[in-house]
Order: C-alpha cells, then sequence, then structure tokens
C-alpha cells in the first residue's frame, strides 16, 4: 500500500520542487540555486543548470548561436552572463500544462450547483507557440529563464525588462481565445505583478493597487460563475484577488477583491476540489496557520494549525480513494507527510507516513534526521507524492490499486438512463447518467475531454452527460475505505470495509440489508448470486512507534508486533461461501474452503473462485516500521488491519530476476475442489459474463486466457499497472493509472476445437441414431448413417490466437507512443528479407511487435488519443455506444467510439462484421489493410475481402483464408504481372513478330514476377489441389514452370517443389524443360526422379552423374543393363581415388608421422610405386577393371547351381520398374511352370555383364537368334545359360522400355547379341 516509488541521494537540501503532469519529469531546485530535471521513472537526470549564478555551459552555447546567427562582435552582456540570484519557484510550461491547468479549474468550478453552461465547451487548440516544445521555467530573482528541453535553447528575461524589480513567484495565466499567445505573471518585490508575453518577450500588463509588500505566491482558478480569477498571497497577510481575463485593453488592473489571510504574510495558495460544491481556497502563513476559504463568498470556512508550534511550507489538495476523507497533505520540517482529516470540521491532522521508514538506511548519517522542506502532489495521479528532503528526492506511492468506492449497476432494457450506486462518507448514493446533447448547468464537468482544431476525420464528437446524485435513506454504517461490487445478477451490492473489517449485503430493489458481518475480503460467482468472504476476528492494534525512535530495539519490537499480529489474524481466518436466494435470504453453503495453513491474504471471484495465500518471507525493520505507522492511524484514515489484504505485495520491491510465488489456487464454485495447481498471484481478475476469456493482471503484463473448450493460454499484452477492466465481447477495456486501453481478443482455431468440434458432430449423430432406434428400430440406422456419411468435409485452418491493442485514452496533448510497443520486431520468414524498407513498403503490411507467449499484439494508426480523466477509474463498459467511465470524484465520462477505426473494430469483436465493413468507408482506403487484417485475425475472411482499399498481396492472403481461389489466382497474375505468361498459342503472327522486343521484355518482368511470388503459387497449388479445382491449379502451374524454364531464376526448394507438382498433374513436357535446371543446381534426386517420371533412363544417369551421384547412377546401371555401367564405375573409383588422395591426415606431429611411415610399403623405384593398386568399388559379380576381360566358358549346370546360389530374389537392386524375370529351371520339364509375374525381381547376380550392355530389342523373342548367341565366344554378358525359349508355352518375358544409350566403338559388333542372351537367361 505504501512504498518507495523513487529516490535520488543529493548533497543538498531541495527546497523548489515542481512535477510535469503527463510527463515522468520533476524539476528541483536545492539550496545552492542549482536546478535539475529528473526523470523519476527510468532515474535519469535530463537537465542540470546553475541557476544561481552564470551557467559556463549556456554561455558558450549562446555565444556559439550568436556566431552561427552571423553576429561576430556581440552588441553587449548577453542576458545568460547576469547573475540570477536566489530561485524562488521552477515550473514546466507546454500544451499539457496549459490543458490541464486548464482542466483543473473548469472542473472545480463545475462541481458548484451554480455553474454555467460553458464550463463543459471543448477546449481551445495549443497556442503555436507552445506546440511541441516543452519549456523548463525557472524564476529567480535577478531574471527569468526560459528553457526549451526539446531544442536546448533558452531565453533570459532580465529584471530590467520587468521594471527593474525582483521577481518572487509566477504563474500561468489562462488565455481567453486560440489566438491569444501564452502569458506569465511574475510577482514582484514592490506588490506589482507584471504579466509577460511568451511570443513578443514584452510587458504586456500589470496588476496594482494590492499588497503593500512583496508578494510570495500566485495562482489562477476559475469562479463558478465562469470568470478567470488570479489569487496573490503577500508578505503584508492579504489575499488579494484579480481578473485574469485579459480580452480588455486596459494595461493596468486593480483587484477585486482584498482579504486580511495570514499574520506575517501569505507563504502558499491552493486550490481545493469539493465534490458537489464550490472549489475552496487554502492558504498557509507565517503565523503557523492553515485557513480554508470560500470561492463564492470569500468567507473563511476553516482556521486551523496542523503541527503545533511549527510553520507549513507546503500545501496539496488530495482526493485518494484509499483515504476518503483525508482531503489535504502538507508538510514542516520533519520526516512525515501530515494529512488532515474532514479540514471544514474535525480537522484533524495525521500522519500520513513516515519518510524515514522508506528511504535506505545507509543514506540517512547515523547523528542526521531526514527533514522535509517541499512537497507537491502528482496532479494527475494522486497516488504518486514528491517531496524535496535533505537527503534527496523522494517519490512515495500510495496505493495506486485502490479504486473510488462506486459499482456500476445494469441497465434495464430498453432504457438509455444508467446508473450507479457508491458510498460518501456514511450515505449511500444514487448516480444516474445518460448522454444528453445539450450540457447540464447543475454539473457542468461531464463533457468528454475533447479537443478542437484536429484533421478532418480525425475529430472526435462532444458528448455531454447529463447526471443527477441521489441520495438513498439507507445509511452506511461506516465511513472508512470500502470496496463495492455487484453480483452478477445486478440485483445485490456488496459493501465491504476492509479496515473495520466488516461487510453488507444490499438488495437493489428496496436497499434493504440481507446480510452482513465481519469480513475483510469479498468475492462475487459470475454465474449465480453467491459470494465468498474471509470471516476473520479484529487482529489486536499494535503499539506505536513513538516519534523519533529509530534505535533498533524498537524496530525489533515492531518486527515482532507485526508476525505477532499476523499470525492471530491468520489463526481464525476462513474462507467462507455464502448463496443469496431468491427470497433475498443468505444461506451457507460452505464454511471453509481448502485445507491449506497459510493464511488467505486475498479473494478473486469469477468463473472460478481464486484464493490467494500468503508465502512465508521474512519481514524486515524498514517494513515493519511501516506496518505501525500506517496501522496506528484511525479506523477512518488508512485504517487498522486493511494492510493486511494488500501488504504482501505493497511494501516489497521484487527484483524482475526474482520468479512470483506459487500462491494462488483456483476452485470450484460448485464442488469447492481445487482447479489446476498453483499459480502466482494476480492484482485482479476479469472474467467474460460469457465464461469465453479471463485476465489476470500482473504488475508488469496481463495474461489472457481462453476458457472454452478447454482452459488455453493466449498471450501476454505488456500494459504495466493496470487497475481495472471489463469484458465486452472479445474486447477488454483496461484502465491504467495514465491511460485507456481496449484488447480486441480472439481465441483463433487450434486443434482441440477442431476435436471438439468433430466430438460434438459425433456425439449429436449417436444421439440422432439412438432417438431413431427408440422410434422405429434398428432399420432407422440405414437412414440416418447415409446421409452423415456422404456429407463433404470442409476445409477447416488452423488460425493462431490474436491479440490488438488500441490505446483510446491518454493524459498526454499530443498522441503517444504506447509504452507496452517498442519498434516492430520483424523476423525473416520463409527466407525472404521481410525486414527490409523496401519489402514493408511494397507489401504494405500493418506493424507487428510480439507480447508474451509468441502472440503477435498489433498496432494500427488510429486518431488522437482522447483525454482521460484524471485519478482511479471505475470502467463502467460500453453503453450507449460509448465507453463509460466514473473518477473518484463521482463524476461519468464518456469515450467517444464513433471513430470509424475505432467502431470497425468494435463491430467486428462484437460479431456484426457486414456492419463493420460499411463503417469501413468513412475510412481512408490507407487504413483498410489494418482493418482487414484485423478482420482476418478475428476469423472474418471472407467479409474483409469486401473492403475497397486493401492492397493486392493482403487480397491473395484474404483469398486463400476464404477458400476463393480464384480471386487468389487473379490477384497473383496481377501481382506477378503474368497473366499472358503461359498461353498455350497456336502460332505467331506478323504482329506477333513485329512485337518481339516487347514481348521479350514483358517476359522478363513476368519472370521476375513469378520468381518474386513463387511460395505463393505453390501455396495456391496446393490448396487447389485439396479442394479439387484442377484447373486453377493448371493455370498456376503454367506460370510457375515456365518461370522454372530459366536457368536459376527459382530456388532449389521451389524447383523441387514445382517438379512434384508437375509429375502429379502429368504435365510431362513442362517437367522435361525443368530437369537441366534442376541439375544445375545439384539436385540430382529431383531430376532423376522427373526423368523416371518421363521414362527417360539416359536422362536420369545423366541426373545423377552431373550432380556427382556416382553411387546411384552405377546401380541404376547396373541394375537395368544400361551400357555405360563400365564408364560410370572408372569414373566412381576416380572420383573415391580422389577423395582418399586429398584426405588430410589427421597425424600431425612428427613422432606419429615417422611411426606411421614404418607401417606403409616402401618403394624403391618409381616403376614399383606405379605397381600399388588402385581403389576400387563394384558392383557384386563384376570383375576388376584393371584385369583383362576374359571370360571362361562353364558347363550349364554348374552356372545353374552358381545362379541359385547368388539369386536374392527378395532384394532388387533397380530404382524403377525392372524387366520380368522367371526362376532359373533346374528340370527339362517346363510344361507346368506358371508364367511369371511382371513384377518379379531380376536374378541380377547370376547375369553380372562384365561390359556394357544393350537395351532390350527385337530379338528378344527370336529363339533362333537366341541360340546363336549362346554359341559365340565373344560372349561376356554371363557365364548362365537360358532357359530354353523354344518351348511353346514358356512366357517371354516383360520388360520397360528403354531409350537406346550410345555405346562404344568396341562393343558395336556384339551389343545387339548381348542384348538378346541377357533378356532370354533373364
Amino acid at each position: 500500500m505504501l512504498r518507495l516509488r523513487s529516490f535520488r541521494a543529493t548533497n543538498e537540501k531541495v527546497v523548489k520542487i515542481a512535477v510535469h503532469p503527463t510527463h515522468p519529469w520533476l524539476v528541483t531546485a536545492d539550496a545552492s540555486d542549482h536546478v535539475s530535471v529528473w526523470n523519476w521513472e527510468h532515474r535519469q537526470v535530463i537537465y542540470e543548470l546553475k541557476a544561481g549564478g552564470v551557467d559556463e555551459r549556456r554561455l558558450v552555447g549562446a555565444k556559439l548561436e550568436k556566431l552561427a546567427e552571423g553576429e561576430y562582435e556581440p552588441k553587449g552582456k548577453p542576458t545568460e552572463a547576469m547573475r540570477g540570484g536566489s530561485v524562488k519557484q521552477v515550473n514546466f510550461f507546454d500544451d499539457d500544462v496549459r490543458f490541464w491547468q486548464l482542466w483543473r479549474n473548469r472542473s472545480a468550478a463545475a462541481e458548484s450547483p451554480s455553474a454555467v453552461n460553458h464550463l463543459t465547451s471543448a477546449f481551445a487548440s495549443p497556442a503555436p507557440s507552445t506546440k511541441g516544445r516543452h519549456f523548463l521555467v525557472i524564476c529567480c530573482e535577478n531574471k527569468a529563464i526560459f528553457l526549451d528541453l526539446v531544442t536546448m535553447r533558452g531565453r533570459d528575461v532580465p529584471k530590467q525588462e520587468l521594471d527593474n524589480r525582483s521577481l518572487l513567484c509566477m504563474e500561468f495565466l489562462a488565455r481567453s481565445a486560440a489566438s491569444d499567445s501564452p502569458l506569465v505573471a511574475f510577482g514582484g518585490s514592490d506588490g506589482v505583478i507584471r504579466v509577460l508575453s511568451m511570443m513578443t518577450w514584452k510587458l504586456v500588463r500589470r496588476y496594482t493597487g494590492g499588497h503593500k509588500g512583496s508578494i510570495n505566491c500566485l495562482m489562477t482558478f476559475m469562479a463558478s460563475s465562469g470568470e478567470a480569477l488570479l489569487v496573490s498571497g503577500g508578505s503584508d497577510g492579504l489575499l488579494v484577488l484579480w481578473s485574469a481575463d485579459h480580452g480588455q485593453d486596459s494595461r493596468e488592473l486593480v483587484p477585486k477583491l482584498s482579504l486580511k489571510a495570514h499574520d506575517g504574510g501569505v507563504l502558499a495558495v491552493e486550490l481545493s476540489r469539493v465534490i458537489g460544491g464550490a472549489p475552496q481556497l487554502i492558504t498557509i502563513g507565517a503565523d503557523k496557520t492553515l485557513a480554508i476559504w470560500d470561492t463564492i463568498s470569500f468567507k473563511e470556512l476553516r482556521r486551523i494549525k496542523p503541527v503545533p508550534k511549527q510553520a507549513c511550507h507546503s500545501v496539496a489538495s488530495w482526493c485518494h480513494p484509499r483515504a476518503p476523507n483525508l482531503n489535504i497533505l502538507t508538510c514542516v520540517k520533519d520526516s512525515f507527510i501530515w494529512a488532515i482529516e474532514h479540514p471544514t470540521y474535525s480537522a484533524l491532522t495525521r500522519p500520513l507516513c513516515d519518510l524515514s521508514s522508506l528511504v535506505p538506511p545507509q543514506v540517512v548519517a547515523p547523528n542526521k534526521k531526514l527533514r522535509v522542506y517541499c512537497m507537491v502532489a502528482h496532479p494527475l495521479q494522486p497516488h504518486l507524492v514528491a517531496t524535496g528532503t535533505n537527503v534527496g528526492i523522494i517519490i512515495s506511492e500510495l496505493d495506486a490499486r485502490s479504486l473510488p468506492p462506486i459499482a456500476p449497476l445494469p441497465t434495464p432494457p430498453g432504457s438509455r438512463e444508467h446508473s450507479a450506486v457508491y458510498v460518501v462518507e456514511r450515505e449511500l448514493k444514487l448516480l444516474s447518467f445518460q448522454l444528453s446533447n445539450t450540457p447540464n448547468p447543475s454539473l457542468g464537468n461531464n463533457a468528454s475531454l475533447s479537443e478542437a482544431g484536429r484533421l478532418k476525420g480525425d475529430s472526435i464528437e462532444t458528448l455531454h452527460v447529463k447526471q443527477i446524485k441521489k441520495h438513498i435513506s439507507t445509511p452506511v454504517p461506516h465511513d472508512s475505505y470500502s470496496v463495492l461490487s455487484v453480483s452478477c445478477s445486478g440485483k445485490y451490492v456488496a459493501i465491504v470495509w476492509p479496515d473495520i473489517p466488516y461487510f453488507s449485503i444490499y438488495k437493489v430493489s428496496d436497499w434493504s440489508n440481507v446480510d452482513s458481518g465481519s469480513a475483510r475480503l469479498l468475492a462475487w460467482d459470475t454465474c449465480r448470486d453467491r459470494f465468498a468472504i474471509l470471516e476473520s476476528a479484529s487482529p489486536p492494534r499494535m503499539p506505536i512507534i513513538p516519534k523519533g525512535s529509530s534505535s533498533r530495539k524498537a524496530k525489533e519490537a515492531a518486527v515482532a508486533a507485526a508476525q505477532a499480529a499476523a499470525a492471530a489474524t491468520a489463526a481464525s481466518a476462513n474462507v467462507q461461501v455464502r448463496i443469496l436466494l431468491d427470497d433475498g435470504t443468505s444461506n451457507i453453503l460452505m464454511r471453509s474452503i481448502g485445507s491449506r495453513s497459510e493464511p488467505v491474504i486475498g479473494l478473486h471471484g469469477g468463473a472460478l473462485l481464486g484464493v490467494a495465500y500468503r508465502t512465508s518471507r521474512r519481514i524486515g525493520p524498514g517494513a515493519a516500521t511501516a506496518i505501525s505507522t500506517i496501522q496506528s492511524m484511525p479506523l477512518s484514515g488508512f485504517g487498522s488491519s486493511g494492510s493486511f489484504s494488500t501488504f504482501d505485495d505493497g511494501f516489497s520491491q521484487r527484483s524482475p530476476s526474482e520468479t512470483a510465488p506459487q500462491n494462488f489456487q483456483l476452485f470450484s464454485w460448485e464442488t469447492f475442489e481445487p482447479v489446476g495447481g498453483l499459480l502466482p498471484q494476480p492484482e485482479w481478475t476479469a472474467w467474460d459474463q460469457t465464461v469465453e476469456y479471463c485476465a489476470f493482471a500482473y504488475q508488469q503484463y496481463l495474461v489472457i486466457s481462453s476458457l472454452r473448450p478447454q482452459y488455453r493460454y493466449l498471450g501476454d499484452v505488456a500494459i504495466p499497472y493496470a487497475t481495472g477492466a471489463v469484458w465486452q465481447r472479445r474486447q477488454l477495456f483496461v484502465a491504467t493509472p495514465t491511460t485507456i486501453e481496449c484488447v480486441f481478443v480472439d481465441a483463433g482455431v487450434a486443434p482441440i476445437d477442431i476435436e471438439t468440434r468433430k466430438m460434438k458432430e459425433e456425439m449429436k449423430i449417436k444421439e440422432a441414431q439412438a432417438r431413431a432406434v427408440a422410434e422405429h428400430g434398428e432399420l432407422a440406422l440405414i437412414t440416418v448413417d447415409g446421409p452423415q456419411n456422404t456429407a463433404s468435409q470442409e476445409r477447416t485452418t488452423l488460425r493462431p490466437p490474436m491479440l490488438q491493442v488500441v490505446r483510446l485514452a491518454s493524459f498526454q496533448h499530443a498522441p503517444s507512443v504506447p509504452p507496452f510497443l517498442s519498434l516492430p520486431k520483424q523476423s525473416k520468414v520463409d527466407g525472404d528479407d521481410s525486414f527490409m524498407p523496401k519489402e514493408m513498403e511494397e507489401r504494405k503490411y500493418n506493424e507487428i511487435a510480439v507480447g508474451g507467449g509468441g502472440v503477435s499484439v498489433a498496432v494500427t494508426r488510429f486518431p488522437n488519443e482522447q483525454k482521460r480523466p484524471v485519478g482511479p477509474l471505475i470502467i463502467v463498459g460500453v453503453r450507449d455506444g460509448v465507453l463509460w467511465l466514473i473518477d473518484r470524484y463521482m463524476c461519468a465520462h464518456a469515450l467517444s467510439l464513433s471513430h470509424p477505426g475505432i467502431r470497425c473494430r468494435c463491430l467486428a469483436a462484437y460479431g456484426d462484421a457486414v456492419s463493420a465493413v460499411k463503417w469501413a468507408i468513412r475510412l481512408g482506403r490507407e487504413h483498410h489493410d489494418d482493418l482487414a487484417q484485423f478482420m482476418l485475425g478475428m476469423g472474418y475472411a471472407t467479409e474483409a475481402l469486401h473492403l475497397p482499399g486493401i492492397s493486392k498481396r493482403l487480397e491473395f492472403d484474404l483469398a486463400m483464408k476464404s477458400n476463393d481461389l480464384k480471386r487468389a489466382l487473379q490477384c497473383l497474375l496481377m501481382m506477378s504481372n503474368s497473366r499472358d505468361i503461359g498461353q498455350d498459342g497456336t502460332g505467331l503472327d506478323l504482329n506477333d513478330i513485329l512485337n518481339l522486343t516487347a514481348k521479350k521484355e514483358n517476359m522478363v518482368e513476368a519472370v521476375q514476377g513469378i520468381v518474386k511470388y513463387a511460395k505463393e503459387f505453390l501455396d495456391l497449388i496446393d490448396a487447389a489441389d485439396a479442394t479439387a479445382q484442377a484447373d486453377i491449379a493448371r493455370e498456376a502451374l503454367k506460370r510457375l514452370a515456365t518461370a522454372g524454364s530459366v536457368k536459376g531464376a527459382l530456388e532449389g526448394n521451389e524447383l523441387r517443389g514445382l517438379a512434384l507438382r508437375l509429375a502429379n498433374h502429368g504435365e510431362l513436357t513442362r517437367l522435361s524443360g525443368l530437369v537441366n535446371n534442376l541439375i544445375s543446381l545439384g539436385l540430382g534426386r529431383e531430376a532423376a526422379f522427373a526423368a523416371a517420371v518421363l521414362g527417360d533412363n539416359a536422362l536420369m544417369e545423366k541426373a545423377w552423374q552431373d550432380t556427382g551421384m556416382l553411387a546411384e547412377a552405377v546401380l541404376h546401371a547396373h541394375a537395368h543393363g544400361r551400357p555405360t555401367l563400365k564408364n560410370l564405375v572408372e569414373a566412381w573409383n576416380k572420383m573415391l581415388q580422389k577423395e582418399v588422395e586429398n584426405t588430410p591426415s589427421a597425424k600431425t606431429d612428427a613422432t606419429a608421422a615417422f611411426l606411421a611411415s614404418l607401417e606403409e610399403p616402401k618403394f624403391t623405384s618409381l616403376s614399383e610405386a606405379g605397381k600399388k593398386p588402385a581403389i576400387e568399388i563394384l558392383p557384386p559379380g563384376m570383375s576388376a577393371l584393371s584385369a583383362s576381360i576374359t571370360i571362361q566358358k562353364k558347363n550349364a549346370p554348374a552356372t545353374l547351381n552358381s545362379q541359385q546360389s547368388q539369386q536374392q530374389p527378395n532384394k532388387p537392386l533397380a530404382l524403377e520398374a525392372p524387366p520380368s524375370t522367371e526362376p532359373a529351371a533346374t528340370t527339362p520339364s517346363t510344361d507346368q511352370a506358371p508364367p511369371p509375374p511382371a513384377s518379379a525381381p531380376p536374378s541380377s547376380e547370376a547375369s553380372e555383364p562384365a561390359s556394357d550392355n544393350k537395351a532390350p530389342n527385337s530379338s528378344e523373342n527370336n529363339p533362333d537368334k537366341a541360340d546363336l548367341e549362346q554359341s559365340k565366344p565373344e560372349t561376356t554378358a554371363s557365364n548362365t545359360e537360358a532357359p530354353d525359349a523354344t518351348q511353346p508355352d514358356a512366357a517371354p518375358p516383360v520388360v520397360s522400355p528403354e531409350p537406346e544409350a550410345p555405346q562404344n566403338d568396341n562393343q558395336e559388333t556384339n551389343s545387339t547379341n548381348n542384348v538378346a542372351k541377357n533378356d532370354l537367361l533373364i
């Protein structure tokens, strides 16, 4: 709840401090007049300046600028060389500062019942002089310094230009028109206020006659009448009011009102916003008092002394939901931040926190005490308070997760009036709000915080809200911090006071109390009106550590007290489940959930009950001191025991590398049994009303999951410090302390979804069968089973989950870069450089950044962000087409969702994709690609095709996803410029011959286009084959084959895929032109496969031989009797010999080389070295290449026995369909032998050729010629006799036709005879 957000140590005490409203910037001035700008989020110093004296760096920079402008001789002493003197005030000024200053004044004035209508008008556009510039303004005694933090160029205005009077304070004046220049008012030492124009840098006005002494402070505010006022406090103790409307021509204005405020002088003045009333002024003076003034009657409402005997030097208006009754913060020269409770009547001053317990112990010296010298509360984030001390700058965070005590109620059907219930002090009130065409005169601060002067098409409509606050007669028992929640039906409202602890359940119809008791936490079920509470007895109050006692014994006592209190609470805590019946009675369903012994520290409702347990972690002395400080406060403050529910995460700064403890368990509301294992504890959970999605929030990210058909993790969205969210039909609206985000979610299609769909269909079929059998008997199964089996199966494609984040509102005036996304993370996909700028320009894809889990989080261009309301917010949800929010002042705000870019996405997420496409007509066509990508992720690819402005590349993707392959083909032909390529023409006419040059250029462009989209062509062919659209696949194949026929056009994997698809479609003509390109790329297997499909054995061998795959070529030639066998074997052995000779020896040392040389045979002459046998690897049965090729004639029986011993019919060597064979007969009778099958393996071992073989020819069926071949002595085919081919019943062998191969000269004489004999032997 209370922790140190940031700390910067300084050597000097910090006496002046100011914070920027939108950027994490802090400007401080120390006692030595050194000014520094610090980024407290990144803990970096942005700029440092010695403002009191002469800053040498600025002086050198000014001289260089003048030299660059052509001024070689300075005309006089530069203003940068003047000593500034004591720094009196520091501040920022830019568009954001101006806007939120005006918003604060208007919103405070609009709370008054007498507020006028025009307070709700849209704010004027920023002045040209400040757009894009961030000024640091330093008010010194002798000059004012204006430094632009963007360009680092400054301008000094000496006091000589302001009547030569010392400058003591300053304030920026609001403009009455957009054309007016920014004005800054300086309070002088003579009691005169001088106004300087930041455009002309001239004095434009004086306020005189109000003060008799010097002016110490200035502030602007707005009266309920709409008049801009300037209030000044002087050393004479007077509080003077002036008119700040500078539309008048008078250069000197007199005061409107003068009041005696303090004795000894007014030190500071602050504006306080009051819920339902006119704003108030808070002043602190040298008389050590604090006074509160009414801004209508300007009467004093209250005067107190916050800290006795000490003067306050800083005051801030504060409104934090965790401390609803503490409205004013102040500080004196001690280590505390003091808070004033109920300033207008009780005015009790309590220490909010002790800063000495937050800073590191080594920072403060042992004999040094921490002292606070200045303080400021963040104007837009009230949980942040910055203080300047004698040891450094401390930024403390006070429970950023606390939300206003308000709960929206469901809107009745058909009603346009919405309502919410909230608690103020001890009253229960009802807020009714709705859209109105005219502003409400009584509650003016209801308009959307939009701006004028936007570009056409990006303007956000101004939404006026009519709201009424009604009092409910039912009182509530406590006025401390409360948490409100509503049941799923909206019939009951629960209020929990964690600090008491106590809870009450009210029935909305009559606001009667139906249940109450002692509980610190409460969680509702999202499906039924049942809830779980954490019942516990009130722990003993811890002893207060005396002020200033920072001894070790006191801290150890605090640790012991904290541990004892925690143990006492844990001993009596249990989770109980109750249900509310229709009659309004409450029944206990389960008295205790879970069997764990650890104490419960959190409850989270939803479709499942989440219970968080405290992990065993040691409490440090600093944390114990902070615990005792907070728990010693009264019940109406931060409370005594409320810190137990959030202390476990509030005080600890866990390092990023430290893993979160597994201390969160989900339970079923029905069985009260655990569901799944332990998880890290989330800060809050959000469950969809339809129980389809859920979100778990952690400190730096959100975990989004799908619940149907089973729990599935979708991804992380890096939205840090989220405080709450509401689901709305695949839309998650998230609030953070600075922004409003919308996360569009779709689970996609996963394999489990397809399996679940099939299971459901099978269950439906079984149920239909069971019903039919029950009605009509077993014969009914025939009619039920038939059409179900013949139904066409849909081609279901998987779709990844999609998360897209859109920022709806923020504090910044200009559009800001979302903090959860960095630059687009581009990756190489399928080998193409998709991250190149040229490719990104051509493809026109939207930017993609990767969130957790690998889920793509898309970013798109939207209109300027709307202004987020200030402070913590409750998200009501989308009603009447706008997003409703309620702030801590119980005012409703409406964020417009009418921009076409947002409305289209909301409609698509809602399920109305047709209306989303209609709304897209109002959006610029340059945004249609982004929208189409979004609709594709949401599962509406078919509808996204109707967007008129999508690019052809994206149109192709959408057509593929929606199975519109004809449109996908047209897109591909247009993108690749290949519409006229691949057509089967009849011939060339005269015009074609004359235009050959133009046709050649078109052909080159078309081939380049086809190569660029080769992968898309292949995907289209596959999709067409899967859906039996052969004509589309054939058209795509024509184009791709044309590019494949060009050498070097396609890559290896693309050529391989093209060859397979051409073979599948029987495109042999185009396949033949592809083989040589496959060979040139070294794709021997693919080229051989293509040649095999073509039936060209010679081409197959050429493919293997040219790509170095000689082993495959030898085996193929050997198996099929190719005549090139010997040449292939010789080439193969030569290659092996080279590999052996070129292989480097692994032994490099001399000893190993000598020992190896002893083992090798010695050669005494070159002739002996030439006799060394070469390495030869031969097929089985083939003689050595170096031996003479002589064959001895053997007897037939021996040959037959040899054939039987060597034949292995089950292991063929052929790589394609071999010639049909027949087993060798051992008996002369073959009449009963069956004909051999066509696929019988060859007896290759029985017929080993020693020379080249010829392909089968016409001698195969000639028995006479076969006998003649047997008698020739030159035969070298085999030593085996062939079966008797003269028998009439012997079936001729079936062989596959092969083209003839070239022969050698020494083989021509007997090639035909060898082939014939070989065939007959087979």
